[in-house]
């Protein structure tokens, strides 16, 4: 399974098996938390969700970058970045090799 993506609907197919609503419910319910997600980042701009992980929005500065075929410098204006930080417990889980799955 590496380098698998695991996609909205295989969310919703998740849940489905595993709480029993029905498909439709499914994937209302995986699209409203992860609207919650996006929204809470744009608001506080931090989503930290207990052994998983927190995600943080940052600012990054201007800078100056290179144009690799040219040479050329340009500059880069500031912009928002997402960053992902894994949680103790779940770099833990993901060292031992993933057991403890739950499929």
């Amino acid at each position: 399974m590496a380098g698998r993506t695991v996609t909205r609907a295989q969310l919703a197919e998740a849940v489905y098996q595993q709480v029993g609503l029905s498909r439709s419910e499914s994937a209302a319910l995986v699209e409203a938390v992860l609207n919650e997600i996006v929204e809470s980042l744009l608001k506080e701009g931090t989503v930290k969700i207990s052994a998983f992980g927190t995600f943080v929005v940052r600012t990054k500065g201007p800078r100056v970058g290179r144009n690799p075929k040219t040479g050329q410098e340009v500059p880069i204006p500031p912009r928002r970045v997402l960053v992902f930080r894994p949680s103790q417990v779940l770099k833990e889980r993901i060292n031992a090799g993933g057991s403890g799955r739950s499929r």
